[in-house]
């Protein structure tokens, strides 16, 4: 492997090397206002959640690398300390994509891009129609991490509302993952789309407790046809069969 240590490296190689490795990231889609209420609407992919008691969202408007310039959206939340953070579907991708691109201050992306602006119910920002999830947000903190061309502003956000369109819950009125067809950044000009074969359920560990890789004999545990997935597999389980249960399958004849 090679090694890379930053600051012996421009930045913007680095930034490369992390946004090409550190993914899919969720994208946050994220509707602010100036004081004079002139809307703006940009994309983030540093964006995650951080809790759910209190509900908790942070993006990050890193300063940009060429120049060491802020984004709008930064200043805005800055000034008027609201957010509604849209989630991006694949059905809007490229209108998201079209939001990012550095318009003068005080253009409206809503316009720019074709999207809806939705009054929120309260704060002042708009919500986008288009998204099937929007959640309006109360900025509590900005962290500023450097000051430096590519340094992150931590924007901590806590949930107020969040409105949910009825056609992405399943019948127990969870998000469905199949239908709500969302998407996520990668490196370079790259997207991920989390739909169709490219999901997959493992279930969580949570109400068991497997008896883990190092119980797992040698004999099956090195392998060269197993690989890291099986025995994770076969980690999970909760006890490992004796000698007489082992006798009894063989005899069994399901092999």
């Amino acid at each position: 492997m090679i090694q890379i240590v930053p600051g012996e490296v421009n930045t913007a190689k680095f930034h490369s090397i992390m946004l090409g490795s550190v993914g899919p990231r969720p994208i946050a889609f994220a509707s602010t206002i100036d004081p004079e209420g002139r809307p703006n609407l940009s994309p983030f992919s540093f964006f995650n959640a951080f809790g759910s008691n209190p509900p908790t969202l942070i993006f990050c408007p890193a300063r940009r690398v060429r120049d060491n310039t802020t984004k709008h959206s930064l200043e805005n939340v800055k000034k008027v300390p609201e957010v509604v953070i849209n989630v991006v579907t694949y059905s809007m991708v490229h209108q998201a994509s079209l939001a990012s691109v550095e318009y003068p201050e005080g253009v409206n992306e809503f316009i720019k891009a074709g999207f809806t602006p939705e009054p929120s119910v309260k704060i002042k920002p708009f919500r986008v129609k288009e998204s099937p999830v929007q959640y309006e947000c109360r900025v509590k903190q900005v962290i500023e991490l450097g000051n430096q061309g590519g340094a992150g502003n931590l924007i901590i956000c806590e949930v107020l509302m969040v409105h949910v369109a009825e056609w992405v819950l399943d019948a127990q009125q969870n998000i469905d993952q199949h239908k709500i067809d969302l998407v996520a950044r990668m490196g370079g000009n790259w997207y991920c789309r989390a739909h169709g074969d490219a999901l997959f359920e493992v279930t969580k560990p949570v109400s068991t407790i497997g008896v883990g890789v190092d119980q797992i004999p040698d004999a099956i545990r090195y392998s060269p046809i197993l690989t890291g997935n099986n025995l994770g597999q076969l980690g999970n389980v909760e006890q490992l069969p004796n000698a007489d249960e082992v006798a009894q399958f063989k005899q069994s004849g399901e092999l």
